[in-house]
């Protein structure tokens, strides 16, 4: 089983709860059939919609990021974090810049490629940008997507 599985299914099923809790309340409401409590109960069942739509493009991204990692360790092309530590486990800043210049650079010189876009996603996050390496993260997934739509159209 993958690592990090079980508690992603376990912050899901909560998350289910919670959203299942928050459209009983807005039906509730909508039942009053009062304008005011049908308004907020409208309202208040747009929450429990962005969060289904923030977990499924999650959890696509997640099966995507997966089948990148796996592709690349069947290449033994995945990427190894080698970065210097402190005894307290955390990464030098230093250590991680250096490496995201580079990163970066790969990036600027094969725009295209989908794997550097993923190891430039690993560079932020080890410089502790988490927004930016979730977007380098879906710009490798569509690139990789675009490749292999290529590829089919090319045989």
């Amino acid at each position: 089983m993958r690592k990090g599985l079980l508690p992603a299914v376990v912050v899901t099923a909560l998350l289910a709860l919670y959203t299942w809790a928050v459209i009983g309340r807005a039906w509730a409401l909508i039942d009053t059939g009062k304008a005011v409590g049908v308004g907020i109960g409208i309202a208040v069942l747009v929450l429990p919609l962005l969060v289904l739509f923030v977990l499924i493009r999650e959890w696509h991204l997640a099966v995507q990021v997966q089948s990148m990692a796996d592709e690349l360790a069947a290449a033994e092309e995945l990427p190894v974090d080698s970065l210097p530590r402190s005894p307290g486990g955390r990464i030098d800043r230093i250590a991680a810049d250096e490496a995201f210049g580079e990163m970066r650079a790969r990036v600027e010189a094969e725009p295209t490629s989908w794997k550097a876009w993923y190891d430039l996603a690993f560079a932020y996050d080890a410089s502790h940008d988490r927004s930016r390496a979730r977007s380098s993260l879906r710009k490798a997934a569509s690139l990789r997507k675009a490749s292999a739509r290529e590829t089919l159209r090319g045989h």
